[in-house]
């Protein structure tokens, strides 16, 4: 598992627009970047506001990205914001506890 602290960090690994980790990754701050996320593995994070998101599971307090890709549960604690979802698996589960999930 790979674990970002600064966003310092996050900018350095990002290539061509676009941060691509080979494994689970966990953000300990809130992420607000101008990049797609590629992340092979689940993410965990506070608040994520990304360009487009393709990852194994999403666990976050807050959701905010155009298109987001994931395996099999996608869920926000406090609010849940994207252009589209679309699981790679059946049956599959995207949802935010406190509020619904609202399309751009």
């Amino acid at each position: 598992m790979k674990t970002y602290n600064t966003i310092e960090e996050v900018k350095a690994d990002i290539k061509d627009g676009v941060l691509a980790v080979n494994e689970s990754v966990t953000f300990n701050f809130s992420l607000t970047i101008e990049a797609n996320l590629k992340i092979a593995g689940d993410i965990n994070a506070g608040d994520i506001n990304a360009m487009n998101i393709d990852a194994g599971d999403i666990n976050a307090r807050d959701i905010n990205a155009g298109d987001i890709q994931f395996y099999a549960v996608a869920f926000a604690y406090t609010s849940f914001a994207c252009k589209s979802i679309m699981s790679r698996r059946e049956p599959s589960k995207f949802f935010c506890l406190d509020s619904e999930v609202k399309f751009k």
